[in-house]
């Protein structure tokens, strides 16, 4: 996929894409309460849409994260009194994640923390060209879920 020029498409999608996910994740991470980060309010933010408790290896899953990762995000929201971590009383091995009262508090204290910032920056936007541009969006996600879940095709080269 070429534009008329002869650049690839796919490369210039995907350059915009991360350049505007480093904008909007430094400018979030300024807006956002003390102590609160990203991650912090993705995971707050999953748990309270999904309104039931998860494993962290679902939550790992869902992030495209490691489990030593997730688990380190967990701990801090655990810690800050935002989640509640119970044992797996089915299979002792796993644990159960929910959001607590409390965090669901800090989550909506984030998102009006955040939402001033986004309306700023995606008010001017025709609300249409963002409805057409959202399908895009989600099949170039979906597309690389799928790939993601497949194991690799890289071949190890030795020298």
């Amino acid at each position: 996929m070429t534009d008329e020029r002869g650049d690839l498409l796919a490369v210039s999608l995907v350059s915009e894409i991360l350049a505007t996910d480093q904008l909007l994740r430094s400018r979030i991470a300024r807006v956002l309460p003390a102590g609160m980060e990203l991650s912090h309010v993705s995971v707050l933010n999953h748990l309270a849409r999904a309104d039931a408790e998860r494993t962290p290896a679902e939550l790992a899953r869902a992030f495209h994260l490691t489990r030593g990762a997730m688990t380190n995000t967990l701990t801090r929201l655990d810690l800050a009194g935002y989640v509640h971590i119970r044992p797996d009383w089915d299979d002792a091995r796993k644990k159960r994640v929910s959001i607590s009262p409390a965090g669901r508090r800090a989550r909506d204290a984030a998102f009006a923390a955040i939402a001033p910032f986004l309306e700023e920056a995606a008010g001017p936007l025709d609300p249409a060209r963002v409805r057409a541009t959202l399908p895009v969006l989600r099949a170039l996600r979906q597309g690389l879920e799928r790939t993601d879940a497949q194991p690799s095709s890289r071949r190890d080269v030795t020298t």
